[in-house]
């Protein structure tokens, strides 16, 4: 089952966060929440399958953390 760890503000947002947890060998989708038709102002939830969950999270707050 897959889990929402993270609603990112927009595309790039959520690809940046993607990109950093598949380079850690995470498996992420994005889903886009609204209809609007300017992607970059839409909203995503990332999401990992259940058992990534903690992993992911630790992932997500140490790019948080190194802003």
């Amino acid at each position: 089952m897959w889990t929402v760890i993270y609603i990112a503000q927009n595309k790039k947002l959520a690809d940046k966060y993607m990109e950093a947890l598949s380079s850690e060998g995470i498996l992420v989708q994005s889903r886009q929440l609204s209809l609007s038709q300017d992607l970059s102002t839409s909203s995503y939830e990332l999401l990992v399958p259940e058992s990534e969950v903690e992993e992911a999270h630790e992932i997500l707050t140490g790019l948080m953390g190194s802003r």
